[in-house]
């Protein structure tokens, strides 16, 4: 892999370290690089490496200025005890297949981290890359995040009292789940600072990226010794680590004897800001065999309408669901996979970009379309569907899943696996506890309106425990509760990173 640059110009150019430092590309773009699949993986190996060896290999291909003991330092120190399982994403076997072709399949579990949430899977990674970028001397970082409910705990978790950082994280005021909500609200550190937003994650998340793109606010932070940078999925340094566990989870396939070196394996991702399904295509390019990625949508369909008629469009109804980390209408990394699915076509993305920022949607031409959907599928499921597919995973699996997994269960269920595919994996992004309300009324339990209750009864009932971070957030004290409107946002970052310098 050589230098990265923005799917909107081919110049500049910069060092992964550097696309990670400044963590969104100058013009407003996402940082790609032209060598990706330049470096394959090879698969013959894979059933022979555990996680921290196969994290070493692939993240050493995708960041290449950093050095090999600093890649390893890195996987040491983000995923040595952290996570519940030595495999860090384990798969677990449906024992009844979702749709009736009967295609083996099994779900991955990506909420084993310190949040229980799949963003802990990169977001244990990200504090330990940033840590090793070169900045002016005594230069402190801001990271700047809007979250539509689990990125801002992971990152919270991640970056809380690392040296040289500062963390400001807006969430949606009222449209996280009550168990998210007290995630970020409770977050102890001197150098993090958390706000709810009146308004979507659509609208912080655009703040967000006027606040980079705001020149005078960032030479005024500068002038403070404060740069700014991000913990979403726009940067790299986020993507890169998820890369790693679609290969991990075909080395455990093939432990398991489920499939063989060479089989094609069938991955669905519940994903609203697309960044969780990019990094499979990212592993597809590198030479994992990929037979279709699946994304599953919640209500908030603007992916799979996108998938079906080419037609981007954000000027819709937007709907507050049991799974608030995919109510999403602008999904950011959708823009990297543009950039490589039109052959780096660099003029085009930032056409398509211009339109969504003016008009509010966009088309593809037909060609464009009909490349993506060789590699993508994809669909949706409404609230009734989400909680029927709890029900039903449960009922023929003893399986519990979350909202945002039902979701991939559901378009699993609808969509038959593309011919020759030997395994099927669905992406478990969260516990199930992070949302018990919803889970445990899926599954016909009466629950109190209290979450911790909800957590006893879906214990009760279904054997399975909360998780100990998730059930002690009851006694934590709150400590932040501000509310800012979106135009008052940079402000607060402002604020939050001359409090933390003095504090620092």
């Amino acid at each position: 892999m050589g230098f990265y640059h923005s799917t909107r110009s081919a110049s500049p150019t910069f060092t992964s370290k550097e696309a990670i430092r400044r963590g969104i590309a100058p013009d407003g773009g996402l940082f790609v690089s032209d060598d990706l699949g330049g470096t394959t993986i090879d698969i013959s190996t894979l059933a022979s490496k555990d996680y921290p060896t196969l994290a070493r290999e692939v993240m050493g291909a995708l960041l290449p200025d950093y050095s090999a003991d600093e890649i390893a330092a890195c996987v040491d120190e983000a995923y040595t005890g952290t996570f519940a399982s030595s495999e860090v994403t384990p798969l677990v076997p449906l024992s009844q297949a979702p749709n009736a072709d009967g295609t083996p399949t099994y779900v991955m579990e990506l909420f084993g981290g310190p949040t229980s949430a799949f963003k802990d899977v990169a977001l244990q990674m990200l504090p330990r890359l940033m840590a090793r970028t070169a900045g002016a001397e005594g230069e402190r970082i801001m990271i700047v995040t809007a979250t539509s409910g689990d990125t801002g705990k992971a990152a919270l978790a991640g970056f809380a009292d690392a040296p040289g950082c500062g963390i400001t994280v807006f969430y949606p005021e009222g449209k996280v789940s009550h168990v998210q909500n007290l995630q970020m609200s409770t977050q102890e550190g001197a150098n993090v600072a958390v706000c709810a937003v009146r308004g979507n994650f659509d609208d912080a998340q655009t703040a967000v990226k006027q606040i980079f793109a705001n020149k005078e606010l960032g030479e005024r932070l500068a002038a403070g010794g404060t740069v700014l940078s991000s913990a979403n999925s726009i940067n790299v340094g986020r993507l890169v680590p998820q890369v790693v566990y679609y290969f991990a989870a075909y080395a455990q396939l093939l432990r398991a004897g489920a499939i063989q070196v060479g089989d094609a394996v069938e991955f669905c991702v519940p994903t609203g800001n697309f960044g969780d399904i990019l990094a499979g295509y990212y592993a597809k390019r590198m030479g994992l065999p990929v037979a279709k990625l699946l994304v599953a949508s919640d209500k908030n369909n603007v992916l799979a309408d996108f998938l079906a008629t080419g037609t981007y469009d954000r000027e819709r109804p937007f709907y507050t669901t049991t799974s608030p980390s995919m109510d999403i209408l602008v999904s950011s990394n959708l823009e990297r996979m543009l950039y490589y699915l039109a052959d780096g076509d660099c003029e085009l993305v930032a056409d398509l970009m211009s339109k969504l920022t003016d008009k509010g949607n966009y088309q593809i031409p037909a060609e464009l379309l009909e490349r993506i959907r060789t590699v993508f599928d994809g669909g949706w499921a409404d609230e009734d569907q989400v909680a029927a597919a709890i029900r039903r995973c449960w009922d023929e699996n003893g399986y519990v899943i979350d909202p945002h997994t039902a979701c991939g269960y559901h378009v699993m269920e609808q969509t038959a696996a593309v011919e020759g595919t030997a395994c099927r994996v669905l992406l478990s992004t969260a516990s199930p506890y992070k949302f018990p309300k919803a889970v445990a009324e899926a599954l016909g339990l009466f629950c109190p309106p209290d979450d911790f209750a909800c957590m006893e009864v879906l214990a009760k009932h279904t054997g399975t425990t909360a998780p100990a971070q998730l059930a002690g957030l009851k006694t934590k004290p709150v400590r932040f509760e501000d509310v800012v409107d979106v135009a008052d946002m940079g402000s607060y970052v402002e604020q939050a990173a001359s409090r933390i310098a003095e504090e620092a």
